[in-house]
């Protein structure tokens, strides 16, 4: 066996070890194992191919992992109390000018204040549009 199939079965085993681990660092490996593997193909010595692997794998880390972890979280969903915002509510409790009110949803009761310079009666019917710790921002529907 030569050496660039070592290389290459090592490019093979950490792709697949990049699927099973978070946060695109093998892939970088593997970048750079192929890096390695055609500078053995070429005839390169053990230093050369070494010095390739750790150039190929730092471009890697520096320019395709940041790439990969932007395009990776480009469609979060949001969840928790994040998954809120957007989502119709019922005021329980008024929600004065300046002050704090309740609403309920999905059968939980939030504190909830509103930038409007009016009161939210009870029963009226508010959109959340953003959240500050536990308390939620609401707005006329």
């Amino acid at each position: 066996m030569e050496i660039w199939h070592i290389w290459a079965i090592v490019a093979i085993l950490l792709v697949i070890g990049e699927i099973f681990t978070a946060g695109f660092a093998l892939i970088c490996f593997a970048v750079g194992s192929v890096g390695g593997a055609i500078a053995a193909a070429a005839g390169a010595s053990t230093e050369w191919q070494l010095g390739i692997f750790a150039i190929a794998t730092l471009v890697a880390f520096f320019s395709i992992r940041p790439l990969l972890r932007k395009l990776s979280t480009k469609d979060e969903i949001p969840t928790n109390a994040d998954a809120l915002i957007g989502r119709t509510a019922k005021v329980v409790e008024p929600i004065e000018v300046g002050g704090k009110g309740r609403v309920a949803l999905d059968g939980d009761i939030w504190q909830a204040e509103s930038p409007e310079q009016t009161e939210i009666a009870v029963g009226e019917r508010v959109e959340i549009v953003a959240r500050e710790s536990i308390v939620l921002i609401v707005r006329r529907k």
